[in-house]
């Protein structure tokens, strides 16, 4: 097989894994993906993922990336807090929720960091679109606030609050408050209440 027929068969897909290769072509030479990657044709993300280098600049396609390197996941805390602005520092590593084990994976895109919860926790997100017809999940801000309180408990004081630099006009002005309290209802944690209640008081 060359070059062309894979780009052609896979190209819009954006991201790619191995299992998909093999379901097309069950004798795929796997030697075809070693040295397509050596020459920079396509770029390994971890083992069994790929991506075409065009798409390495793309906006928003390492929020794709992250959620199909691996999944189930979404896109959560710090990352999530950035993109809504509820932080003032931008992100270098790409924060997510899923309910596999916690993991971490470097490539040519950047860091994927994912943060484990119980699978009945993987709730209040929306699929966000992007160009060619892509989407990633990414959790509404509710959800990114609770999950950080949740997931990070070293947050338990004022002073450690504070540093994460809130946005209070957003809290005030749009977070859903109603909804919040759904969430962290459905999570029904006594440490995540007392530390939420930190933010507003």
């Amino acid at each position: 097989m060359n070059f062309q027929e894979f780009r052609n068969k896979w190209f819009d897909l954006g991201c790619i894994s191995s299992n998909q290769i093999y379901t097309w072509r069950p004798n795929f030479d796997k030697n075809n993906v070693s040295n397509w990657s050596k020459k920079g044709l396509i770029i390994k993300l971890r083992n069994g993922f790929y991506i075409f280098p065009e798409y390495k600049a793309k906006s928003g396609f390492a929020f794709y990336i992250a959620n199909r390197i691996y999944r189930p996941s979404y896109i959560s805390l710090h990352s999530a807090l950035a993109f809504y602005g509820m932080i003032p520092e931008s992100v270098v590593q790409i924060t997510s929720v899923t309910s596999m084990k916690t993991a971490t994976f470097s490539n040519a895109i950047g860091e994927f960091s994912y943060k484990t919860v119980r699978p009945d926790l993987m709730f209040g997100y929306d699929i966000k679109p992007i160009t060619e017809g892509h989407s990633f999940l990414l959790a509404k801000p509710e959800k990114a606030l609770i999950d950080l309180f949740y997931l990070y408990p070293f947050y338990n004081t004022k002073s450690e609050i504070e540093e994460l630099r809130l946005d209070m006009d957003f809290i005030h002005n749009d977070l859903n408050i109603s909804l919040l309290k759904e969430y962290s209802g459905q999570i029904n944690c006594n440490a995540l209440e007392k530390r939420l209640k930190l933010i507003f008081y």
